[in-house]
């Protein structure tokens, strides 16, 4: 089966088109700097009124800004983090990729075929879309295994054995390899561990980094996932094989950072940088392709949607890695990160 493509200019003007696809660099800078401003926030706040209620809080404020740095380093594996080639490979490898363990280039290399073959048989993110509908059941084991770390620690691990290698290989061999999938993003975040004990916080980085990117990103990059292209109306139709869902004040704080949840605008227009996709957003519902678009108005109606299978029609079924995924430092996802976008 090969889905259906539609042009740019079926609904963009040149001068439209042209302003859409303009890329930033202050612009890049500033989110990539929101999203830390809010992690160290969630840090201080933590330091400063230590209490189960503020951790928590904690952890669901750094685990989105963990999605929104993996979103982030998405934009860049599009080249949209800025117009220079160089500093857009900076930003995303050394502020967002390698401090939640992903490689840009490898994701990149993964993605791209994404893109290409949306909901077909060939897509290689599929998998995350192809089971649902699920039962309520079901997506209850999900979430308990997303929150209580299991769901991330499988992907860890996955991701350390592939990094180490087979153990037939000699260390030089192994250690060699581990440098290359994984040694920047080990010396980035024993830079993190070294300046938060350097403030006083040493057991932040544990409690506040660990903690949040194993248990709450695992959870809403799930959900980030669903509603992409689960359960979607036609997989040939490229306004009806990806959704957009509408997210407000609080998913975009707590589910949905740095406009993800336009992932259909995305889709048609892959150069365009994230904070451009309201704006095609806009244009795309004021033209003739509105009423075929696939939208929802928020994250729970997405989720109704993926979990409308009887209950009767359970079949528990197991935690399943992907140790493909975990080396491209994709999805932290999925289940888990950045693939999938």
């Amino acid at each position: 089966m090969t889905a259906l493509r539609i042009r740019a200019r079926d609904f963009l003007t040149e001068d439209q088109l042209i302003a859409v696809r303009q890329r930033s660099t202050w612009k890049g800078i500033a989110l990539i700097a929101h999203a830390w401003a809010l992690i160290l926030g969630a840090i201080a706040l933590v330091a400063w009124w230590p209490n189960p209620l503020t951790y928590l809080f904690a952890v669901a404020i750094i685990g989105s800004r963990q999605l929104g740095l993996a979103i982030l380093m998405h934009d860049g594996a599009h080249g949209c983090l800025s117009a220079d080639e160089k500093t857009n490979s900076a930003l995303s490898q050394w502020l967002c990729a390698y401090p939640i363990f992903a490689e840009t280039r490898a994701y990149r290399r993964y993605h791209l075929q994404h893109h290409v073959r949306t909901q077909q048989e060939d897509d290689p993110d599929l998998v995350l879309s192809a089971p649902f509908p699920i039962t309520r059941t079901s997506y209850r084991r999900k979430f308990i295994r997303d929150i209580t770390g299991q769901t991330g620690y499988q992907q860890r691990k996955a991701q350390l054995l592939n990094a180490l290698g087979p153990k037939e290989w000699s260390f030089q061999q192994r250690a060699a390899q581990f440098w290359e999938k994984l040694g920047p993003q080990f010396v980035v975040n024993a830079g993190m561990f070294a300046g938060l004990a350097a403030a006083g916080v040493w057991w932040a980085y544990p409690l506040l980094w660990l903690v949040p990117l194993l248990t709450w990103m695992m959870v809403i990059t799930r959900i980030r996932n669903i509603a992409e292209h689960a359960v979607v109306p036609d997989s040939g139709d490229p306004l009806r094989n990806t959704r957009t869902t509408h997210a407000n004040f609080l998913e975009r704080l707590f589910i949905a950072p740095y406009y993800v949840n336009y992932h259909l605008e995305h889709h048609l227009l892959f150069y365009v940088p994230c904070y451009n996709l309201p704006r095609v957003h806009r244009i795309l519902s004021a033209s003739r392709h509105a009423a075929r678009m696939e939208v929802q108005p928020n994250y729970l109606a997405v989720l109704r949607l993926a979990t409308a299978k009887p209950d009767h029609q359970d079949r528990p079924g197991q935690l399943v890695n992907s140790a493909r995924r975990a080396s491209a430092g994709a999805e932290v996802g999925a289940d888990q990160t950045a693939a999938g976008f």
